[in-house]
Parts: structure tokens; C-alpha cells; sequence
């Protein structure tokens, strides 16, 4: 039964995907913001789709921690990152919603020309501190606009149990625009496994943490902290994931 779910999802991913990333080429005239919301509105199918087709559902404990965006000037959320299924679900909770991401995404047919349309912050990994800099040049342009950003500490995925070093864009971007951080962490792998397109029913939980804010901080004392919230929320919720 698991198989022909994960078969029947996959299907209806690339059915949705295939007319949406056309559409996206045609909503191009619109103005950015409205055009980032038609293109986006794909990821609340995606989710959809996977509740009532493989049984992958999701709860949030923590959003009284999200800081207001009219009083910070958008929000940087710093999370772990196991599969696909959080970046899709992060978009459907947070809305406004703006990616740091590897430029070779665009490469992806459909997806990837969605991805370009929305005009977020695709880097080139290779060039490390230009890279860095990408980043916190437009990070803070979009911060002032009111978006919610979302980076991936760790830079990749990474099977549950398992830890990467936590690289600094991040609390970069915060130090130099003086907008808080938001710590994230969940268990998405557990159903959405990394590299398998065998999907496992289940609940996934997303746990955010109390911003952490940049004030006195360096990048990398900040990233302390976020990296200690982090693995220790994940070692509490989620103990059978690093029972080995």
C-alpha cells in the first residue's frame, strides 16, 4: 500500500507541476508580489496532496514565537533541513515566504522556472564569501519589505540522527540588518526520507523556537545558540532518531 501511495504521489506531483510551472511563465507581466503568490499557491496543492494521498500530516507547536514582521521587519528562520517536504510546508505556513537556494534549481523543468519567477535568492555555493555577501544584500532588501526568510543552516540535507557543521549566512544577515533569528526544528525525514521517493505515512512536527536576537552577537556566537536550540529541541522530540 505505501508503494502505490508513494507511485500515485508522485504522479500527481508531476501532473500539478507540469501545467503550474506553464502558468508561471505566464503570470510573468504581473508585478512581483502578485505573481510570486500565484506561482507559490502550488506548494499548498503539494502539501494537499500528500496528506490525503500518503497520509503525511503536520502539526506547529511554537508560533507565538514568530515575531511580529511590522515590528522587526521581516523574520529569518534558521531550520533543520532533512527532506523536500519542509520547504514546501514552510511556504504554506509562513506565506511570504523567500528561499536561500542553489542557483542550479533553475535547471529543473517547471519547478525550477517557478522558482526563478519568484524572484528570491538563488547563490552560486562555489563562491563562498560573494555568495555570502549575495545574501545579505538581498536578504536585507527583502527584510525590509516584510518577507520571511528561510535558510538551512546545515546547507544541505541530512538524514535524521545526523548533524552537519552549521555554516553562517544566516546569522550574518542578521547581524547585519538587526532582525532576529527564529530557530526550527522538525522530523520531515521521518516521512519524507532524503534520496527515497518511498514516502511513510505520519505526523510531522515543526517546533519553532524563541527568536534569538543579534544584539552583541557575533555571526558565529549567535549560530551557538542556534545550533544548541536546535540539535537539543531535536534530541527531546525526536530521542528514536538518533537512538543508533
Amino acid at each position: 500500500m505505501r508503494l502505490l501511495r508513494s507511485i500515485a504521489y508522485l504522479l500527481f506531483l508531476f501532473i500539478t507541476v507540469a501545467p503550474w510551472g506553464t502558468l508561471s511563465c505566464l503570470v510573468f507581466p504581473f508585478r512581483q508580489p502578485r505573481r510570486y503568490l500565484m506561482i507559490a499557491k502550488w506548494t499548498d496543492i503539494a502539501i494537499w496532496g500528500a496528506k490525503h494521498i500518503v497520509g503525511i500530516d503536520y502539526r506547529v507547536i511554537g508560533r507565538e514565537h514568530v515575531p511580529d514582521r511590522a515590528t522587526h521587519g521581516g523574520v529569518i528562520f534558521l531550520s533543520k533541513h532533512q527532506s523536500r517536504y519542509e520547504t514546501l510546508l514552510f511556504r504554506s505556513l509562513f506565506r511570504r515566504m523567500c528561499y536561500v537556494y542553489k542557483r542550479e534549481l533553475h535547471w529543473v523543468p517547471f519547478f525550477g522556472w517557478g522558482i526563478y519567477l519568484c524572484s528570491m535568492i538563488p547563490i552560486n555555493r562555489a563562491r563562498g564569501r560573494v555568495a555570502l555577501d549575495q545574501v545579505a544584500e538581498i536578504g536585507g532588501r527583502k527584510l525590509h519589505e516584510g518577507w520571511y526568510m528561510i535558510l538551512f543552516p546545515e546547507g544541505t540535507r541530512v538524514d535524521p540522527g545526523k548533524q552537519r557543521r552549521y555554516k553562517l549566512g544566516g546569522t550574518h544577515l542578521s547581524v547585519a540588518t538587526g532582525v532576529p533569528v527564529v530557530p526550527i526544528a522538525h522530523n520531515a525525514g521521518d516521512c519524507w526520507p532524503r534520496g527515497k521517493w518511498i514516502k511513510k505515512p505520519g505526523m510531522v512536527t515543526v517546533s519553532i523556537g524563541p527568536p534569538i536576537s543579534p544584539a552583541g552577537l557575533t555571526p558565529e556566537q549567535q549560530m551557538a545558540q542556534v545550533e544548541a536550540w536546535i540539535e537539543a529541541e531535536m534530541r527531546r522530540l525526536f530521542a528514536h532518531q538518533y537512538a543508533a
